[in-house]
């Protein structure tokens, strides 16, 4: 991946002087950078700070006069220059820096020539911008990395640990071992600002290592990961439940009041720590269980007959 080549296209009219060592060191996780260009209006005041940062990092000003109101100019430059180099076929990827939706469209029309789209935004970023890109970095997150408090994260923890789990247990069905590599491309994928940054790590392992629900192991350099052998307390669990629907006779148990019992017996019970996304899921596991839907659409489960 690292002899890709990309050209880092910068809207000066959004983004802080202050981002660009951030920017550059950000795009050698990707490849080469064999075209940077900044685009905005060099005669105003409020260019200072960029002027001593191009100089400093070699990177080319192309002057756009605010002839009208608004930064159609600069975003018009940008896209032009993105489609010429395109078209010649020159590099492999485009680095956007930008907060602008405008740049929503050029990102997807980029991308269906096949090309990849590396996205860099403060946190106001619109998420169409976000969306269109193959990745997209918060450049706050850049900024305060080390910072705890470390603001942007679009996606709850919960919600990638679930996804986490997803992934292996679908590997796990094709006898198939889940590499860290794939984990963090598929989390990309579905989430293009995704960034392990956001949640306070600094890489995607140290972020599953404090996970109580997965492993990792190491074999001749390759990691790969799965959910923790936690058979024994299932079987657990599964017997309990199907103790409270047989207690309650033959009119079984609504799915809400089976669910209160299971926590009031195991205070600490999360269907997600076993791979299930809902509880109605992990009931529907058990085999001797089934779930049906009342008169009323409330979901009963009873013992499963013959």
């Amino acid at each position: 991946m690292n002899d890709k080549k990309f050209a880092v296209l910068i809207d000066s009219d959004n983004i802080s002087a202050k981002y660009i060592s951030y920017i550059l060191a950000e795009m050698t996780k990707y490849g080469v950078i064999t075209y940077k260009r900044i685009y905005g209006d060099w005669t105003s005041s409020q260019m200072g700070k960029w002027k001593q940062e191009i100089l400093e990092n070699s990177i080319a000003p192309i002057q756009q006069f605010s002839n009208t109101v608004g930064k159609n100019a600069t975003d018009s430059a940008l896209i032009i220059d993105a489609m010429d180099l395109l078209y010649t076929d020159n590099v492999d990827g485009f680095c956007i820096v930008s907060s602008d939706s405008d740049f929503t469209k050029l990102a997807s029309r980029l991308r269906e020539s096949g090309k990849e789209v590396i996205g860099m935004g403060e946190d106001k970023t619109p998420k169409s911008f976000r969306a269109a890109c193959t990745v997209f970095t918060n450049l706050e997150i850049l900024l305060d990395q080390d910072d705890e408090s470390v603001s942007g994260v679009t996606v709850g923890r919960e919600v990638i640990e679930q996804d986490i789990a997803s992934i292996i247990l679908e590997n796990d069905d094709m006898n198939k071992a889940t590499g860290l590599g794939e984990i963090g491309n598929r989390l990309v994928k579905k989430y293009s600002d995704f960034d392990v940054r956001s949640y306070g790590y600094s890489s995607l392992s140290k972020f599953l290592e404090e996970m109580d629900n997965f492993e990792l192991k190491k074999s001749n350099n390759v990691v790969t990961v799965r959910i923790k052998d936690n058979r024994t307390r299932k079987q657990e669990l599964d017997d309990y439940a199907i103790k409270l629907v047989r207690n309650s006779g033959k009119n079984g148990l609504e799915l809400a009041a089976l669910g209160n019992g299971m926590h009031r017996k195991y205070g600490d019970f999360k269907v997600k720590d076993y791979g299930y996304s809902t509880f109605s899921k992990f009931v529907q596991s058990i085999s001797q269980l089934e779930v049906r839907e009342n008169k009323t659409n409330n979901k009963v489960v009873f013992i499963r007959q013959g």
